[in-house]
């Protein structure tokens, strides 16, 4: 649509904005109502389960979809106080933290040598990676697990770590190869010349230029690994190595007839990951638009 121009006295010219039609600005509104709607759809069940935590069980038994009459903070304070609770979030935790190193250090150096390096075979490489997009863990959780068995990594975080990186890492390489080879190979060239070697180019340059992306699918896989339930639920039979999301299952089982106590330990167990991912989703958008480009 071109931008209308008006020449005025003294030899100026007046841009205005373009007009926009009927159509257009139908066309919008119904964009906006559409993106409003899924935004209400996904926040509503989000906004039940907050706020039934801080209602009572004869409450939510009358009226599901009311206001708490009197704000119930025993519930939540009920939780945070209880040692399952934060020896969950820690196991959560641990297994999130360690993923994302491996898989952020192991899939930049794997992406790097595709990027970077000409050698036989590379196309095949890169398209082996590329199909591990389209082998869902639900197909390999039997292998899978009968592998960590016979690995001795039963009900251990490192039975679930080592599975989640090895998934992860497909997503990491995909992103992260269009970044290194966007970076101009004068950059590589100007630090060969200085005396620079290919592991200092790698950590000096590499890293720092690439960062966004690198931030990218570390935040992916934090939340990845801290949502895994199908893993776990597979691997750790123990309740002493449970996480988060085996914790509410647990939790759920035990405190069945106290549906209040149940939303409450929901609702904390999820504001971790809500609050990780609404912290850096511009760092998500940033990068995941960067790796478009590339």
């Amino acid at each position: 649509m071109a931008t209308a121009t008006l020449t005025v006295p003294g030899g100026r010219t007046d841009r205005r904005r373009p007009q926009r039609t009927a159509g257009q600005r139908t066309g919008n509104f119904f964009i906006y109502f559409l993106a409003w709607s899924l935004v209400v759809l996904i926040l509503v069940p989000v906004a039940y389960i907050i706020i039934g935590g801080f209602r009572t069980n004869s409450e939510i038994t009358q009226d599901p979809a009311g206001l708490p009459a009197t704000w119930q903070f025993e519930n939540y304070l009920n939780v945070l106080t209880s040692d399952v609770f934060w020896r969950e979030v820690l196991n959560s935790s641990i297994a999130a933290i360690a993923t994302t190193l491996f898989v952020v250090t192991l899939g930049l150096m794997a992406a790097y040598v595709l990027a970077r390096y000409r050698f036989r075979m590379r196309g095949v490489l890169y398209a082996v990676f590329a199909a591990g997009l389209m082998f869902p863990m639900t197909v390999a959780i039997t292998p899978l697990y009968i592998l960590v068995r016979n690995l001795g990594l039963m009900n251990s975080l490192a039975g679930v770590i080592i599975p989640q990186v090895a998934f992860a890492l497909p997503m990491t390489i995909i992103i992260l190869v269009p970044f290194l080879q966007a970076l101009p190979r004068e950059i590589e060239e100007a630090a060969f010349i200085d005396g620079c070697s290919r592991l200092g180019f790698f950590w000096r340059m590499v890293i720092p230029l690439s960062m966004p992306g690198v931030i990218t699918v570390g935040i992916l896989a934090f939340i990845a690994s801290w949502n895994s339930y199908m893993l776990p639920l597979f691997i750790l039979n123990n309740e002493a190595s449970f996480t988060l999301p085996l914790g509410v299952q647990a939790f759920a089982s035990q405190y069945s007839v106290d549906t209040a106590k149940v939303l409450a330990f929901t609702s904390l167990s999820m504001i971790p990951a809500l609050v990780f991912f609404s912290l850096f989703e511009r760092r998500i958008v940033g990068g995941l638009t960067g790796a478009v480009k590339g």
